[in-house]
């Protein structure tokens, strides 16, 4: 039961996936949650991809109707209290960023691209977390979605390895069952390509070790109740049980003459795709016997938005271990970000910056902007934005992460719009102008002790792409440095359509 005497949040969690769309809503008591409403909708996202990475026009009409029906339920909720991913199919679009403002618009809440890993680790987080099988030992997850595999092993809260594969219910359906007939030699040929994908992890994982192997998503519970259903075995997933299921698919040659108690038929049309792959995760890595979880993406999305409504952001240690690991000059870093903060707090208004989501943001950036001084002093900048753009880091989105990376990449030195160009629409300006905070941040604190930057700097907008700097009497005089380098920064600015006065 929740605790009515806790302030109650309401929070929602979006899994955009390659075959069905899920939404559920929770109210967070502070300890756990309770789910008061769910919506599934299957989109086959992943069938209107081409061979280009492009989205066909019915698969984003499917997506943006499916959105708009979603959105039309959030409507009220504020902004931070949802949070909606894009998993495998969306990671492969060359061109989602125009698909990404449209579907944003008709859900009306920000949509993140994770990577496979993210998407792994938060995965685990929904069964960690919900799991009341307190068992000893390591855990290994498996989640089968409609175009990757996530596969992981964790003890308790952390993760201690985790694999995406590129393979699923609908893209493993597509590539070996294209004309919907099923023969064994079909199967074979498709259990035989997932073990190669798997082959990377088939003698690591075992060496990690596992106490009980987890399943979650449509596919693997879709698979327990045809099984239980169907009299093929007992409650938990076995080797033999699994095989029994293919033969009887086999048996009815054709999608179409499939008769299965527990398939419906928004699942038959890809379940033998998703069947093979769990298979070849069974026997690659030598799996007994596997319980099915109800906890999966969505349950660990609402766990770490929980986590952010407590202020208990995994993202601030993502970027604090990405500082210690590279050496970076921790008193440095928050002289930056403390003259950040205070022309941002300045300009949030005037530039339409975005308040406390932006402002965290540029907090990062300001922490990590000299990570790439652990390679080399010179083009440091470009180091720094190479290792941030390849890092894994838990807890940011793909767009997120890319926002990171052309802020490090453009802290200094000539300022490139077009860096900005794979953030949606609406964000690209923001984005260029927290740019410019921490330009002149760096640049005001360059001397690396507390003393150099003044005191206090009033800062001005004239208009949208003017900027005026007022310093303390007498600041300017005796920091010659100082106004060279914001000469020179003037004409970096003037480059990039905006003019900085002081």
């Amino acid at each position: 039961m929740l605790d009515t005497t806790q302030p109650l949040e309401t929070l929602a969690a979006i899994d955009l996936g390659s075959n069905s769309f899920h939404m559920i809503i929770a109210r967070w008591d502070g300890e756990r949650f309770q789910v008061v409403d769910k919506l599934k909708e299957m989109v086959r996202l992943g069938g209107g991809l081409t061979e280009e990475g492009d989205l066909t026009p019915e698969a984003q009409q499917r997506a943006l109707e499916t959105l708009g029906r979603f959105g039309e339920r959030l409507r009220g909720m504020p902004e931070g209290s949802v949070r909606a991913v894009g998993t495998n199919t969306l990671r492969q679009a060359k061109r989602a960023v125009g698909f990404l403002d449209l579907a944003q618009a008709a859900l009306g809440h920000p949509i993140e691209i994770i990577s496979g890993q993210e998407e792994g680790r938060i995965i685990y987080a929904g069964i960690a977390n919900g799991i009341t099988d307190q068992r000893e030992g390591n855990r290994l997850v498996v989640d089968i979605g409609g175009g990757s595999t996530e596969v992981i092993v964790g003890h308790d809260h952390d993760v201690l390895a985790c694999e995406s594969n590129y393979m699923g219910c609908v893209s493993f359906s597509q590539r070996f069952f294209p004309d919907d007939v099923l023969t064994r030699d079909r199967f074979d040929a498709a259990v035989l390509a997932g073990r190669q994908e798997l082959r990377a992890i088939e003698h690591v994982y075992p060496m990690l070790g596992w106490s009980h192997a987890l399943g979650s998503s449509g596919t693997i519970r879709s698979t327990q109740d045809i099984i239980l259903q169907n009299g093929l075995g007992p409650i938990g997933l076995t080797l033999d049980s699994l095989y029994r299921l293919r033969d009887a698919l086999v048996d009815a040659g054709h999608v179409d003459k499939v008769k299965l108690d527990g398939l419906s038929d928004d699942r038959k049309p890809v379940f033998h795709g998703g069947l093979a792959v769990l298979i070849s995760v069974f026997e690659s890595l030598g799996i007994e016997e596997m319980t099915v979880s109800d906890c999966a993406l969505r349950e660990g999305l609402i766990f770490e938005l929980a986590g952010r409504v407590q202020r208990a952001d995994i993202r601030n240690e993502t970027i604090a271990e990405l500082a210690k690991r590279h050496l970076v000059d921790r008193a440095q870093s928050t002289r930056v970000e403390r003259c950040a903060m205070a022309m941002f707090t300045q300009l949030d208004e005037p530039w339409e910056l975005g308040g406390e989501v932006a402002a965290a943001r540029l907090r990062w950036a300001c922490r990590i902007h000299e990570v790439g001084l652990s390679i080399a002093h010179s083009r440091y900048h470009k180091h720094g934005s190479y290792i941030v753009e390849n890092a894994h880091l838990p807890g940011f989105s793909r767009q997120d992460q890319q926002l990171l990376w052309a802020l490090v990449r453009s802290h200094r030195r000539r300022l490139k719009p077009h860096r900005f160009d794979n953030q949606p629409e609406r964000n690209r300006e923001r984005s260029l102008r927290l740019t410019i905070i921490l330009r002149l941040a760096v640049l005001l604190c360059r001397g690396r002790v507390d003393a150099a930057a003044p005191e206090t700097l009033v800062v001005t907008s004239k208009g949208t792409h003017k900027l005026h700097l007022t310093f303390p009497e007498g600041y300017l005089d005796a920091s010659p440095l100082t106004v060279a380098d914001l000469e020179t920064e003037r004409d970096y600015l003037k480059d990039a359509g905006y003019k900085l006065r002081w």
